[in-house]
């Protein structure tokens, strides 16, 4: 089948060209992949070849210098700017979690007992700072002193995973996380 008349030169056409449509001034592509535009068009338009650019970057960048660069879009490309996302990611991660624990280990929460006799204080990450008792509970014997004692520990703790757990909540939303990511910590 001979090139219709109608086509636009191109710089290398193919014995093989073939309609896309029986309608013989429709677009047509040779056997080397350029696409031809119809005479009609030719006219609005100068000569437009459609490539096709591989996987593995046949596309050329530019440099900074104007020079035609391989380019990264290729796979192993796309693997490299994605390992390079993967770790800037990683980099913010682990600098706001070590913000979150120095906010913690600096934040003091109580806990008490029953009658708020015995006070115990923990640091946001569970490391007790002190505990206080009063007279009062002082004079209820050696085996009640230790159960109030006891209480107000679990109280304090209690709360200071609570604290925690609402922090590292924070922290995962301001990253972009999804809310209740960290709800399976207990």
């Amino acid at each position: 089948m001979a090139p219709s008349a109608a086509l636009a030169p191109v710089a290398f056409r193919s014995a093989f060209s073939t309609p896309l449509a029986s309608n013989p001034t429709r677009n047509r592509i040779n056997i080397e992949g350029t696409f031809c535009l119809p005479c009609s068009a030719r006219k609005r338009a100068s000569y437009r070849s459609f490539r096709v650019y591989s996987l593995f970057g046949g596309k050329k960048d530019k440099d900074e210098n104007g020079d035609e660069a391989p380019s990264k879009a290729g796979i192993f490309g796309n693997m490299q700017n994605l390992y390079e996302t993967v770790k800037k990611a990683q980099m913010v991660v682990q600098v706001e979690a070590v913000r979150v624990q120095k906010e913690l280990a600096a934040t003091e929460i109580d806990g008490y007992c029953e009658g708020e006799l015995i006070k115990v204080t923990l640091s946001g990450n569970q490391q007790p700072i002190r505990v206080e008792i009063t007279e009062a509970a002082m004079e209820l014997g050696a085996e009640k002193l230790s159960e109030l004692v006891n209480d107000a520990y679990k109280d304090a703790h209690q709360r200071s995973v609570q604290a925690m757990k609402e922090r590292m909540s924070d922290l995962a939303q301001s990253l972009g996380m999804p809310a209740g990511l960290g709800d399976g910590l207990k």
